[in-house]
């Protein structure tokens, strides 16, 4: 899966209670799966509202890095389509793509991505139902969403960000950053929306948690020998690049209204 599954991390400067500090060390984006029992937790964690025969599913799931966040949606009880699956990603499976859109905003994807539509590498999801008329709305604005979301940068408008102005024009509340793992962002969301406002306070203790998670990324993983992937970059031709990301900001402040999340901290 190394070929295809390079670039598909879209989260962003991570959060940390100190208001200085730099992250160093982001290498290449490879999903990594997850065991059965891990992939058992994550369902059932996950939570559904509204109601209707369609859905809107948000998900993060794992990878090289820091992961992915994306939103997969269809009729209930229909299988998933790759079609029906946008996230904002780089462009391609480069990871010098990758690299660059630390620093400046690169050509971006919007669709599906290969890790998105498999149980194993899920590690947060959010279940939303609506009517058919919610649906072919929403659908819409994501359509719309895709053909202009022409860029991707993990300061400016990352894949947290992408799926945040989704969830906004659905009327959802979102985290107040999109500086944060995507396992966090999607995990708080759902909090958040699902009877437990208290948890917007918790979203810097939560990714402080993430942070030092022995499975939140593949190279933890594979360090701590829970998995022995045969397609993990070791030794490979092309070395895994090293991202260092400058002084970060923490913000209480609240999301932006409908029609953008905010986009940093």
């Amino acid at each position: 899966m190394y070929r295809n599954l390079i670039n598909r991390c879209s989260s962003t400067r991570l959060l940390i209670p100190l208001a200085m500090i730099a992250l160093t060390g982001l290498g290449l984006s490879v999903a990594s799966a997850q065991t059965s029992s891990q992939s058992q937790t994550t369902r059932s964690a996950s939570a559904t509202s509204g109601s209707g025969q369609y859905y809107f599913e948000f998900r993060s799931r794992q990878a090289w890095d820091y992961g992915h966040t994306f939103v997969v949606f269809g009729r209930v009880g229909e299988p998933s389509r790759k079609s029906n699956v946008a996230g904002l990603s780089p462009k391609g499976d480069d990871p010098q793509m990758w690299l660059m859109g630390h620093y400046v905003p690169v050509p971006s994807d919007t669709g599906w991505t290969d890790g998105d539509l498999e149980d194993r590498y899920i590690t947060s999801r959010y279940r939303v139902l609506v009517s058919k008329e919610q649906y072919d709305r929403t659908v819409a604005y994501i359509r719309q969403l895709q053909a202009k979301s022409t860029t991707w940068s993990v300061e400016l408008y990352n894949c947290n960000a992408f799926v945040a102005d989704i969830a906004n024009f659905m009327g959802l509340r979102v985290p107040s950053s999109s500086w944060i793992y995507p396992k966090v962002f999607v995990s708080n969301m759902r909090k958040i929306n699902t009877g437990h406002p208290e948890a917007a306070n918790e979203l810097v203790s939560e990714n402080v948690k993430e942070m030092s998670n022995p499975t939140r990324d593949g190279r933890a993983m594979i360090a701590s020998g829970m998995i022995h992937p045969e397609s993990a970059p070791v030794g490979s031709a092309s070395p895994v690049p090293n991202v260092t990301i400058g002084a970060v900001r923490v913000s209480n402040r609240p999301a932006s209204p409908a029609g953008g999340a905010q986009r940093s901290p």
